[in-house]
């Protein structure tokens, strides 16, 4: 995933400067310029992480693995700025054959955030079937699929992920959100979540709210 912690101010300028020492006693390794890449999209210096990851890409753009790793953080400096567009040809380049697969994680996130799921549910597939028991994988392709009111399908994929975690609030609780909409019982995924994850369960309270009232509204419909 390409969320990555902020660091403190004060922190993140002496990481910067070492990096930029790294980079001047060795102009060759790739390494350095990817990790200040990294750090300066951390620090949302989205312009300055751009500039030096097209740099890097211009010096190392036929080595690799060091074109991937550059292509791949400068896809996700796009990604954090929210200028998704500018993010898919950079995960839709990489052939290293280990972070092709989180480029396709991130290719179907961007996807997903520009609400186009059914080109995300593609790529969410691809990563789901490359790393089946990953929790991650079979989330967002379950994200994907209520998004698009596929929700038996989405239930089957939450089910799947529940199994590979069973702590974690953000499968239960949507466990517990396709079962009420399905007409299945419900309320103990739901108390579940609360207790495996109570911040995850009050922020989607109001999801929860207008299910209820979407479900309300259609019983109304059905006994006129």
């Amino acid at each position: 995933m390409a969320k990555t912690s902020r660091p403190s101010k004060a922190k993140q300028q002496a990481l910067v400067h070492q990096l930029i020492g790294k980079i001047d006693a060795q102009p060759e390794d790739y390494h350095a310029y990817y990790e200040l890449v990294v750090l300066l999209t951390a620090g949302q210096d989205f312009e300055q992480a751009e500039a030096l990851a097209m740099k890097a890409l211009g010096k190392f753009d036929h080595q690799q693995p060091a074109a991937d790793y550059l292509r791949y953080a400068l896809g996700n400096v796009y990604y954090q700025a929210q200028t998704y567009d500018k993010a898919l040809p950079y995960y839709q380049q990489i052939t290293d054959d280990q972070l092709k697969q989180d480029a396709y994680l991130m290719s179907a996130q961007a996807l997903m955030a520009q609400h186009d799921y059914q080109h995300a549910l593609v790529w969410a597939i691809t990563a789901q079937e490359a790393r089946p028991q990953q929790l991650d994988t079979n989330l967002l392709v379950a994200d994907i699929l209520l998004a698009l009111g596929n929700n038996q399908q989405a239930s089957d994929y939450y089910q799947r992920a529940y199994k590979i975690d069973s702590q974690s609030g953000r499968a239960a609780f949507n466990l517990g959100l396709t079962a009420m909409v399905l007409g299945k019982p419900y309320a103990t995924w739901f108390e579940r979540a609360q207790k495996l994850d109570s911040q995850y369960f009050k922020s989607h309270q109001q999801q929860l709210t207008d299910i209820e009232k979407m479900l309300a509204a259609q019983a109304d419909n059905q006994n006129h």
